[in-house]
This record gives C-alpha cells, structure tokens and sequence, in this order.
C-alpha cells in the first residue's frame, strides 16, 4: 500500500515538473506563452502591479536572456578550442540571474525558497531589479531599451554601454521583442484577466 503510494506520488511529481518547467511551444508570442501556461500569467501580472514592470518587457528579458528554458546555463569555455572548461558565469534559470545578484534578491524580499528555475520567482526578481535599476539609475520601467543594458551590465557597469557594440545590439532586440509581446498582448489581455479561475 505504501510503496503503492510512493509510485503514484513520484508519477504524480514527475507529471507535474515536466508540465510546469518545459519550454512553450511558441516563446516569441505573449499570448500563445500564456495560454499554454496560465500560471504564468498570473505570476507576471502580480509582478506588474507589485514592482511596476510591464509584462512584456519581463517576458522580452526572459526571451533573450534563456528563451524560457528553466535549465539555461551559459556554454563552457573550451580550452585549446576542444576541452570543455569552466562556464563564463553562475547564470542559471529563466532569468539568468548570476548567484550573487539571486543572494541579494532573496535577502532584500524575504523570498529564501525562490529558486532560479521556477518561473514566478524569476519575474519577480525581474521586477525587483528593474524596480531598483529606476531607483539607481533613474531609468524608466517602460524603456526596455536601457533597462536591459542595466540588467545585462550591472548597475556599476551600466555607464560605459555606449562602448559596448554588442549590449547595445541585444538591447535593441529586447526592446523589438517586448513592443511585439506588447502588441500581442493587447489582443488577449481581455480573455486572460476573465479566465481568472483557471488553475492550471
């Protein structure tokens, strides 16, 4: 009976985790991501009302930075060009937050069980940093454009971008990308906010 149990529990947990951490089907439309992942949906609209950022520069961040892949690391350096080596950096997760930024996340929210692979503690820490970059550096939460180069640089590093050809490059991409969510999401901004029952 107890081993009986366990099976169905393990089945159960394996379901669950599979069905909850796998990569949409379509990550370049907003409202094809959240009407396969309702939840989501749920979790970046309470992150737009707690902290300010809007939902699709969350989701244009998390498109650029892991494509929505929960177990996103950066590629090993190669030694000789062939030897897997040492990854460039500790980003991890949907967010690719790095575990020094994630320390002080957690410290300053009071959020100690938020993990890098789960996707609600990934748009908060979004919107935490997006939140405190408008603080630091006094950068809109609607200019997608600056506030991914704050959140690819780092505050410290974010006044030395105009050199950097390649940030500027990826911002711009972050900032294409959450005006097609954007615009996407007006189209079924409606139909989600009614569907506020669903569970799943």
């Amino acid at each position: 009976m107890i081993r009986s149990f366990k099976k169905i529990f393990l089945i159960l947990f394996i379901f669950l985790i599979s069905a909850c951490s796998s990569v949409p089907k379509n990550t370049s439309n907003s409202c094809d991501i959240f009407n396969e992942r309702y939840l989501w949906f749920k979790h970046s609209k309470k992150v737009e009302k707690k902290w300010g950022t809007p939902i699709h520069i969350q989701l244009a961040i998390i498109k650029m930075e892991s494509d929505f892949d929960w177990l996103a690391k950066p590629p090993r350096k190669k030694l000789f060009n062939l030897i897997p080596f040492k990854r460039p950096s500790s980003s991890f997760g949907y967010s690719q937050a790095v575990k020094g930024t994630w320390e002080q996340y957690k410290n300053e929210t009071g959020n100690k069980l938020a993990t890098r692979a789960r996707f609600k503690d990934s748009v908060d820490f979004i919107g935490w940093y997006t939140n405190k970059t408008n603080q630091i550096l006094k950068i809109s939460l609607q200019d997608a454009f600056r506030q991914y180069i704050a959140y690819h640089e780092g505050w410290g590093n974010y006044k030395n971008y105009r050199n950097n050809k390649k940030v500027i490059g990826l911002a711009k991409k972050v900032e294409k990308q959450s005006k097609i969510y954007k615009k996407q999401f007006f189209k079924c901004r409606d139909f989600l906010n009614k569907n506020k029952y669903i569970i799943f």
